[in-house]
């Protein structure tokens, strides 16, 4: 199988995938911004659905779009009380035009479902190498930032009395979220993306509390996602993001259940 350069690029790019999405996606269950991952997927889409229209690759349209749209609805969703509206405004608003792009190009429907179900098994050198650079950057940043970044989203009282300035460190959080999502749809689909960068964190937690143990048990999850999707996918020809998210849900289910056995004991 490997013997493929199509499936040696496929492995790649969903291990550098899943290692940014295993990292960024504690952090953002950590400081419950699951419900922006839900509105940069659909902002993914339209940016995507824009570089198809423009004659671009669709990662370079998803991360000028979520990029551009990332810290403006992080800041509009602060307060509680309009999120639901703010998302439920922008994700229809980037839905439409992602449909009015892909409705103006001529590739609509085997573009719409690259972008919406991704493609990681048709991903070019080039896309290959996009995507490690970016991920790369990801990881640096994330790594430079680490320690106030665990004190701002696991700590918020200590990280004020730190000093740190908060807002720095949530813009640059919100921006390498974005690129994250980026990252991530190119093998989950902007549809799915949630899947990868929520899911094997919120399974995580139930098994440890550390955070250097849930960012290790949080990779772990997201690879075992795609590497078994990947093979699976490559055996019975069906979506790889069908594998990854049953996968997914599946580990987040036994994570329940060990949960409340640990709790009832």
């Amino acid at each position: 199988m490997l013997t493929l350069t199509f499936m040696r690029h496929a492995f790649i790019a969903s291990t550098f995938i899943a290692v940014v999405s295993g990292i960024i996606g504690v952090f953002v269950v950590a400081r419950q911004l699951s419900f922006l991952t839900h509105t940069l997927s659909e902002i993914g889409f339209a940016g995507a659905s824009f570089a198809v229209f423009a004659g671009w690759l669709p990662l370079n349209g998803m991360i000028l779009f979520t990029m551009l749209s990332s810290v403006l609805v992080g800041q509009m969703s602060i307060k509680e009380s309009r999120r639901e509206a703010v998302i439920s405004a922008v994700s229809g608003l980037f839905i439409g035009l992602g449909i009015l792009f892909l409705s103006l190009s001529n590739q609509s429907a085997s573009s719409a479902t690259s972008i919406l179900f991704g493609s990681v098994v048709g991903i070019s050198t080039a896309e290959v190498h996009q995507l490690i650079l970016l991920s790369v950057v990801v990881l640096v940043v994330t790594l430079l930032m680490y320690r106030p970044l665990k004190f701002s989203s696991f700590d918020i009282v200590g990280a004020r009395v730190s000093g740190a300035n908060q807002t720095l460190i949530s813009v640059a959080f919100l921006v390498l979220l974005a690129l994250s999502v980026s990252v991530a749809a190119q093998i989950v689909g902007s549809l799915l993306i949630f899947i990868l960068l929520t899911i094997p964190a919120a399974s995580a937690k139930y098994f440890t509390h550390g955070v250097a143990k849930m960012v290790g048990l949080a990779i772990l999850f997201a690879l075992l996602g795609t590497w078994t999707g990947l093979l699976l996918g490559y055996l019975t020809n069906w979506p790889v993001s069908f594998f990854i998210a049953v996968i997914e849900v599946v580990i987040y289910v036994i994570a329940l259940l060990y949960q409340n056995f640990v709790e009832a004991s």
